[in-house]
């Protein structure tokens, strides 16, 4: 891996993005989109593609423009974030191209670090629940982002994800992440959680983990992103409405998710 200024790379996004507002993502229509539309995936090749979560959404999930849950942010947060891996490090990753799927896809299993928003809206059938159980055993690294408990949006906020979780790993137990874990040090160096906070969240981020035995020392297995929204510190980097300074900071979290379950 090769460090490069993490500023310099963030203010490369920002000249290559476009208005978000464009896309129709506050529109103020909350008629569902037609999902098969959105997704536009490619074929396997062995490079890093960044691999996102589909799911049923559950009530309520379609506020933001109409778009379902596990498309929130969607394909702009992952494009930058790509951007971004690809001027920090060696990698190489597909930049404009990302993949959606279900946890059910045999194409799944191919890609070792997966993504998935809005777990406060996460509908869960028993075999995906049976599918996401195996994937995590083999070695993947999933990330958890943008959900909180929200009673005016609805979901089922923490007590639900938690719920599904408790299906897809029945012995597993959260554990409150702290900046002395190895994740936040596998690229950049996080001496802070508190950096990530939007103005539509109250209190403080939380950031919650399952180990592998549930053993602080092992293997990282999931990582949950919760009170917070990362990701849309990526996906509006590009558009001059967020500050570069925090956008660094998310960035550097996403960089670290991905070297991490990567190397681990």
């Amino acid at each position: 891996m090769r460090p490069r200024n993490l500023a310099v790379a963030v203010v490369g996004v920002a000249a290559l993005g476009g208005a978000l507002l464009a896309q129709g993502r506050f529109r103020g229509d909350f008629t569902p989109v037609d999902e098969a539309s959105l997704i536009h995936n490619v074929k396997y090749d062995g490079r890093f593609t960044f691999a996102r979560v589909r799911y049923v959404t559950g009530p309520g999930g379609y506020y933001y423009g109409g778009l379902p849950a596990w498309a929130h942010g969607y394909p702009r947060a992952e494009n930058d974030l790509m951007q971004i891996m690809n001027e920090v490090s060696d990698m190489s990753p597909h930049l404009a191209e990302s993949n959606v799927l279900a946890v059910t896809d045999p194409e799944f299993f191919k890609y070792p670090v997966a993504y998935m928003t809005e777990g406060g809206f996460w509908t869960l059938s028993d075999s995906e629940a049976v599918s996401l159980h195996a994937w995590l055993e083999k070695g993947g690294f999933l990330i958890f982002d943008d959900f909180r408990d929200d009673a005016f949006r609805g979901g089922g906020g923490w007590a639900h994800f938690e719920s599904n979780m408790k299906r897809v790993l029945p012995d597993a137990r959260w554990i409150d992440l702290d900046a002395s874990m190895a994740v936040f040090h596998a690229f950049f160096e996080i001496p802070s959680l508190d950096v990530v906070r939007q103005y539509y969240d109250r209190g403080r981020p939380v950031f919650r983990g399952i180990f592998e035995g549930n053993d602080p020392t092992k293997r990282l297995m999931v990582i949950a992103n919760f009170n917070t929204d990362v990701s849309n510190f990526w996906e509006f980097s590009a558009t001059g409405q967020v500050p570069v300074s925090e956008s660094n900071e998310a960035y550097k979290l996403g960089v670290n998710y991905v070297i991490y379950g990567m190397t681990h």
